[in-house]
């Protein structure tokens, strides 16, 4: 026999299972509502502090900018003095002038304006009372000799001096100013011999043979008094050796 149940019989069971599936659930903790705005707000905030921190460190750790001191231009003193018109700080114009100076110096003697007409003669020196000039020569300068050939020379000098060229007089040969291959020699006034008071003149003539070997030869000779000391000119030969 087939029974029914009855539309309130299932109601029935139907609230105790909606109340047993809610017994269930008792003690529970619901889940938490998401607030968007309040995690972007907290993000932004601890960002900023974030930034604000750094900022702070690298002002900390950045020296100090302490300004360079400025170059302060010198000012040079200007004198009125150094300026030719007066007017300070005008530097004066330097002209050059092209015109040479022929004002001699005081205290310089000038030089002579030519030379001698001869060369063989050097300018004549005093010594004490003695002194000479050259008067003339023989065989001029650059007179050409054939190679180991003789020939002579001779100086004229007249004594300037105030002292007779006696014995012990010389006219010397100078080996040290001539070419060695001159065999020259001296003249020695002897007391048998002639001798030239002052405003004198006296020919010293030499002879010589010429080198063998072909070119230019000089030799010098000095008249030198009775105590060794030399006066007068310088005088020389020379000869070209062909």
């Amino acid at each position: 026999m087939l029974v029914r149940k009855s539309p309130r019989r299932t109601l029935l069971i139907m609230l105790i299972a909606a109340l047993s599936l809610a017994a269930c659930n008792v003690g529970a903790t619901p889940a938490p509502t998401i607030d968007v705005n309040a995690i972007n707000t907290a993000a932004l905030a601890t960002a900023m502090g974030q930034i604000s921190a750094q900022q702070t460190q690298t002002a900390l750790a950045a020296p100090s900018s302490t300004p360079l001191p400025t170059n302060t231009p010198l000012s040079l003193a200007t004198s009125a003095a150094a300026s030719p018109t007066g007017n300070a700080g005008v530097l004066p114009t330097v002209s050059f002038n092209t015109t040479p100076n022929t004002t001699p110096l005081a205290g310089l003697t000038p030089l002579a304006t030519s030379l001698p007409p001869t060369s063989s003669v050097q300018a004549s020196t005093a010594s004490g009372c003695n002194d000479a000039a050259f008067v003339g020569e023989t065989l001029p300068d650059k007179s050409e000799v054939n190679a180991g050939k003789n020939f002579t020379k001779a100086w004229e000098l007249k004594n300037t001096g105030t002292c007779t060229w006696d014995e012990g007089y010389v006219f010397a040969f100078q080996a040290n100013l001539s070419n060695t291959e001159i065999d020259g020699y001296d003249i020695v006034i002897r007391a048998s011999g002639r001798v030239i008071k002052p405003n004198g003149s006296e020919s010293f003539i030499v002879k010589l043979t010429a080198p063998s070997t072909p070119g230019e030869y000089k030799g010098y000779w000095k008249l030198r008094d009775d105590a060794g000391n030399y006066f007068g000119p310088l005088v020389y030969f020379d000869i070209i050796v062909k």
